[in-house]
Parts: structure tokens; sequence; C-alpha cells
């Protein structure tokens, strides 16, 4: 495991004794038998921790899309990720901090969703799209917000098809005409 991996473990640890905004970086160093020095070099703030815990995850769900996967699986894998590690991303959620993981969420799904549509239409959004992909990106993160902090009562896959049967008309044909969806 490496020094990063280590940390988000260590950062889930705390998690189970205390909300994300009363974890300190000594916490975190203290759960896992680094220094603060060996925290700092590898992240700026515990957010940053986070968000990178986020990042690694979410780019796993989405790595293969266009390889025969499609938004749906993408989705189901990190909806399924989400609600396996439901204590740390409760409390990731819930917190409103800056460079929070809500606004990380939609910066990181926004810029691959736009990347993967440019790079199969070989040209930049039209404004029209792109606020349609901009208002998507928002209420799935929004309403994924709203799953898991109600419970996650619904399935993982119920949720991705939810999220893929309420996109823009217009987002859909795109995603349809590029094999995404």
């Amino acid at each position: 495991m490496d020094t990063k991996d280590l940390l988000a473990q260590a950062l889930k640890q705390c998690m189970k004794k205390a909300p994300l905004e009363k974890i300190t970086i000594k916490d975190i160093t203290d759960a896992c038998g680094v220094s603060r020095q060996t925290f700092y070099r590898h992240f700026k703030d515990r957010q940053d921790l986070v968000n990178w815990y986020f990042d690694k995850i979410l780019l796993e769900s989405f790595e293969h899309m266009g390889e025969g996967k499609t938004i749906y699986d993408g989705l189901v894998k990190k909806f399924t990720f989400i609600h396996q590690e439901k204590l740390f991303f409760e409390a990731a959620f819930k917190n409103d901090d800056q460079n929070n993981l809500r606004d990380h969420d939609f910066e990181l799904i926004l810029a691959f969703y736009t990347n993967r549509i440019q790079d199969k239409m070989r040209h930049p959004l039209s404004e029209e799209l792109q606020f349609q992909l901009e208002m998507y990106c928002q209420g799935s993160i929004y309403m994924t917000v709203k799953w898991l902090l109600s419970n996650a009562k619904t399935s993982p896959q119920i949720l991705a098809k939810q999220m893929t049967d309420s996109m823009p008309e217009k987002l859909r044909k795109v995603f349809t005409d590029l094999d995404l969806l």
C-alpha cells in the first residue's frame, strides 16, 4: 500500500469516530504512523486527501467507458463503491469546506464527460450542449448526495438507470450517437 492509500485508510478510520470537520492532520498521521511532513508531501490539506480518494474511485469507475462500457456501467460501479464506503462519503459530502467533494465531483465529472464527447466528436461542445451537460452534472451530483444521505434505499443499478433516464434529450442523443449510453 502506498503512502496516499495509507493516509486515506487512516482518514476512514478517523471518520468512524468523528465528523470530517473535526478530524485533524495529526489525527490522520497518528492513525497511520507517519509524520505531518509526510502528509503534506502528498496533500495540501484534509480535503485534498478526500478529493484524491474520490478521484481514484471515480476514474476507476469510468476508465473503460467507450471500450464497450457505458455511462450506466460507470455509474453503477461508482454508486456501488460509494455505497460500500458509505461512512466515508456521507461525511465527505456533508462537508462544506473550501474545495469540498460536491464541487470537486462536479468539476471532475463535467471535465470527464466534456473530454469524452469532444474526443469522439472531434470539436468543442456547442453552448447549448455545454449548458445541458453542466445542468445534468449538477443534478446528478445533487441526487447522488441525496441518495447517499437518505440511506441509499435504492440500489446502485436503479439509481444509475434513473440518472441516465433523466438526461436531457439532446444530451442523450449525443451520448447515444457516440455509443456512450
